[in-house]
């Protein structure tokens, strides 16, 4: 974790000033230090942080929301320290996409091993999203094969294994993956369709 660039925000500026000693003496960068007020999506843009800290009494509505604005828009680490919780924050701050929620535990020691649960949580969520998102892509690609077949099975009288062959044998012709031959099959019927 040598070097990685933290941008820090906290609403303390002692409090601020003793957590990024503590930082640095784990040896992250600090990228830059903000006050929440100042906290967007527009600033993480442009700071670039690998890791944002937020060191807060209890978070806000327009906290949280920049919080579920960065997961969708700039996914990383969030490590999320307050002073007071409950179960509504706690739940609403873990929807947002923070990585380690933290209450009442800044001690310097703390601050490395937080972190490090912090990244790994968000390297596992990154993953799982990311498989979600290829099944989703697959089930998408297999529903459009599967029209593609029922059409050329309705309008060929072909049985079910030789509108796979037919519709596989378009897609080496052209070049395509089966999906793209079945998008363009049934996006041409549907223009014959319409006339």
């Amino acid at each position: 974790m040598a070097g990685v660039r933290v941008l820090l925000i906290d609403e303390s500026p002692e409090r601020a000033a003793a957590l990024a000693d503590a930082l640095q003496a784990q040896g992250y960068g600090l990228a830059a230090q903000l006050a929440p007020r100042a906290f967007s999506i527009r600033r993480v843009q442009e700071i670039a942080p690998e890791i944002v800290i937020l060191a807060i009494e209890a978070p806000s509505r327009e906290i949280i929301a920049c919080l579920r604005q960065l997961d969708a828009e700039l996914p990383r680490p969030v490590v999320m320290f307050v002073d007071r919780s409950d179960a509504a924050m706690t739940r609403q701050a873990l929807q947002a996409g923070v990585a380690a929620y933290v209450i009442d535990g800044r001690a310097a020691r703390r601050i490395k091993p937080i972190l490090d649960v912090a990244v790994a949580r968000f390297r596992e969520a990154q993953a799982l999203r990311e498989e979600l998102r290829k099944a989703r892509a697959a089930l998408a690609e297999r529903k459009l094969i599967d029209r593609a077949k029922g059409l050329l099975m309705r309008e060929r009288q072909l049985s079910e294994a030789d509108a796979y062959a037919a519709l596989r044998k378009l897609a080496m012709d052209r070049q395509q993956r089966l999906a793209e031959t079945a998008e363009s099959l049934l996006a041409f019927a549907d223009l014959l369709n319409r006339r």
